[in-house]
């Protein structure tokens, strides 16, 4: 059987409810990069899937299990994009934890590349992914009771509950300081949204409020969430979330899974000791530490989102939407949403005609940088493992060079180098240059305090654009320092993450369509202006949340 990185205990694992008996599960999730082997096909992962709940069904209740995976850019354990609930249930998966609802408001954390946007309405307005992955809640639902449609559908898991990309200086899993009201009217009300669409699941933050620890916080997820906006589906911890609630880590377990069970959790992800908590819970409630009647409410709950996901009917996947993973239909749509998320920054100075769209008959053209010809830098972090890879064996798509290559006409001659010296470029009477730099994957590890891209990423900027005209184009997952090199640079694009679909960067360099994205975020001038978003007194970016030129399709000409 396929190594899986997890087991959730729901509290159900242990205690049954008061009124209707004893009952007994486990879910599983893969932690980010496990699966049934390298390189698997869909069926691997259904077989898989399906061995883990045959031996869930065969306990002495039959209680199917849950299983989840972190889909939170597409299905992006198998490297695919867009279409998110057809491919995950394509693997056999009913459950992904998606969407972040996070709203990021300073770009040094290193998971604001998860975040929709540092504006609340935006991170809002962006919760239609809950109906795309579970389906349209009926118009007489009850408010916030999960509802998930249909063996084409998942269930949703709204994260990381709250504040979390509101921590000081943007420190990873860190405290955000901010008022009640701050709370509430910046990082809650996507929450609002989610449960008016019946989202199955909520997971808390590693991250505190006023020094409070998130998965600790009764008022919070008891009082708030579960009594005040009357969510009725499970709440979920983070990764080794229970045992984070002190520090160091795991100091005082028994304390740690009081207050969490306490606070109101009802499903616990536990990577390495489910035995010990099993062991502490039981004593807690034996003790009457912990009420029987907290359990109840846990029971309740799981078994609730897994009525409404259909397990009880339909526990086992079959091959129905094997078709459909990473068919082409899907790439298709993938490659739209690229073209129309992508941001023109800049198209030539004021004295200068626009340098983009970029003509597809040139004599000869140079592609520079590190991120040209990368399909992992293309995906970033959370793609095939958790922090990302390099390279282009990991997955399938195409990059960035390849796009330009099949854009451009037969007759144009393409040279392709890294990281060209000054010379090169000024001897070799370039027609122009495009030029893609940015940041390496990243998830964890992606805190800082200087967001300045890398060497050879600046290098190759002041080399190309010094000799040729140039357009660069910034992968990355957030704002970067830019501002020193603007001058010399005649056209900048930022395109953020595109993933497997590079073809949508050359829809709109070459003018197939035209430029139409817009900024969710500020962009800075220094990071010493940081944290600085739209409304702040000290506003001054070097391109404001909303902005973005826009550009005219080529129309062809017979």
């Amino acid at each position: 059987m396929a190594k899986v990185s997890v087991i959730w205990v729901g509290l159900l694992l242990v205690f049954g409810l008061a009124a209707m008996g004893e009952a007994a599960s486990e879910n599983l999730l893969s932690g980010g990069g496990s699966g049934p082997g390298i390189q698997p096909t869909a069926e691997d992962w259904i077989n898989m899937v399906n061995e883990f709940q045959k031996g869930s069904l065969s306990s002495r209740l039959g209680i199917p299990m849950i299983y989840g995976i972190d889909a939170v850019h597409g299905h992006n354990n198998v490297g695919l994009v867009l279409q998110t609930a057809i491919e995950v249930r394509a693997t056999g998966i009913s459950y992904a934890f998606a969407p972040c609802i996070a709203v990021c408001r300073d770009p040094r954390w290193g998971r604001c590349y998860e975040s929709y946007s540092e504006d609340p309405n935006i991170v809002r307005a962006m919760t239609e992914i809950i109906p795309g992955l579970q389906g349209e809640i009926p118009a007489n639902s009850r408010k916030g009771v999960p509802y998930v449609n249909g063996k084409d559908k998942v269930a949703a898991c709204a994260k990381h509950f709250v504040g979390d990309g509101g921590t000081t200086n943007g420190i990873n899993e860190n405290n955000t300081v901010i008022d009640r009201h701050g709370l509430l009217s910046i990082h809650m009300p996507a929450y609002y949204s989610s449960i008016i669409k019946g989202v199955a699941t909520v997971m808390v933050s590693y991250s505190s409020w006023n020094g409070k620890k998130m998965h600790a916080n009764h008022e919070l997820v008891t009082g708030f969430l579960k009594n005040t906006l009357q969510f009725r589906g499970f709440v979920i911890s983070d990764w080794q979330g229970i045992d984070r609630i002190t520090s160091p880590p795991h100091a005082n377990y028994t304390y740690s899974v009081q207050a969490g069970v306490q606070a109101g959790i009802d499903m616990v992800m536990l990577p390495f000791n489910h035995t010990e908590f099993i062991d502490i819970l039981t004593n807690l409630v034996e003790s009457n530490v912990i009420p029987m009647s907290r359990i109840d409410d846990a029971v309740r709950r799981i078994l609730r989102v897994k009525f409404s996901m259909g397990l009880f009917e339909n526990p086992l996947a079959d091959l129905s939407f094997v078709d459909q993973l990473g068919s082409q239909a899907h790439r298709d749509l993938a490659r739209e949403a690229v073209r129309k998320s992508l941001v023109l920054l800049k198209n030539g100075d004021e004295a200068d005609a626009p340098l983009l769209p970029l003509p597809k008959k040139a004599n000869k053209i140079l592609v520079a940088g590190t991120h040209a010809h990368d399909l992992g830098y293309q995906c970033g972090g959370w793609t095939i493992t958790w922090q990302g890879l390099s390279g282009n064996n990991h997955t399938t798509g195409t990059t960035i060079l390849s796009a330009i290559s099949a854009a451009v006409d037969p007759s144009t001659e393409i040279v392709f180098t890294e990281n060209p010296d000054a010379e090169f470029v000024k001897s070799n009477n370039f027609s122009y240059a495009v030029v893609v730099i940015g940041e390496p994957p990243y998830e964890t590890a992606g805190d800082s305090l200087n967001l300045t891209i890398s060497e050879p990423g600046p290098s190759t900027i002041t080399n190309v654009c010094s000799g040729v005209k140039c357009v660069v184009v910034v992968i990355s997952g957030r704002p970067v320092v830019i501002q020193p090199y603007l001058s010399s640079i005649h056209a900048l694009v930022a395109a953020w993450l595109p993933g497997t679909e590079g073809q949508g960067v050359t829809d709109v360099l070459f003018g197939d369509y035209g430029f139409t994205g817009k900024l969710p975020r500020t962009w800075f001038k220094t990071v010493d202006q940081l944290p600085m978003n739209s409304g702040d007194p000290h506003y001054d970016p070097l391109f404001p949340i909303g902005f973005g030129l826009t550009t005219q399709p080529i129309v062809a000409s017979y």
